[in-house]
């Protein structure tokens, strides 16, 4: 599973001078040069009898992305592998791997036919059809 994190941008405002104020201030502009954990962005729409996801995920076979659905729960996950190289001549002056996982997973409103969901990956963008189950609205009970 991916290491998360929460950014909050509020969290300098609290105290900015704090012991960690000076600790990265030298880091600071080449942190920002380096490329950071990829991350899976997407989008979801829906209609009357669909839902419909894009998620992005650049750089990833599609051999390598998994889409689970459960009932009205949706997870995606994909293995990430990055390798950068840069040379000179016959000589490596650097080179850079990242090797690791990225997932995402959320609730729907209601629940998905599994049966006849579909899934399409083309330039880095996932595309899933999720068509709503017939009967599968929820009902209130009454109480007595």
């Amino acid at each position: 599973m991916s290491n998360l994190t929460r950014f909050n941008p509020f969290s300098e405002l609290r105290d900015p001078f704090n012991e960690d104020f000076f600790k990265g201030f030298a880091m600071r502009p080449t942190y920002r040069l380096m490329e950071g954990e990829p991350q899976m962005r997407l989008d979801l729409t829906e209609d009357d009898k669909n839902f419909f996801v894009k998620a992005e995920i650049p750089g990833v076979k599609k051999e390598d992305i998994k889409v689970s659905v459960e009932g009205n729960q949706v997870s995606l996950s994909a293995e990430v592998k990055k390798e950068k190289q840069e040379k000179e001549g016959a000589k490596v002056i650097r080179s850079e791997r990242y090797y690791g996982s990225v997932s995402r997973s959320f609730t729907l409103d209601e629940s998905v036919d599994q049966s006849a969901a579909s899934a399409k990956y083309e330039n880095g963008v996932l595309q899933l059809t999720l068509p709503k189950k017939p009967n599968g609205q929820s009902h209130l009970l009454k109480i007595a």
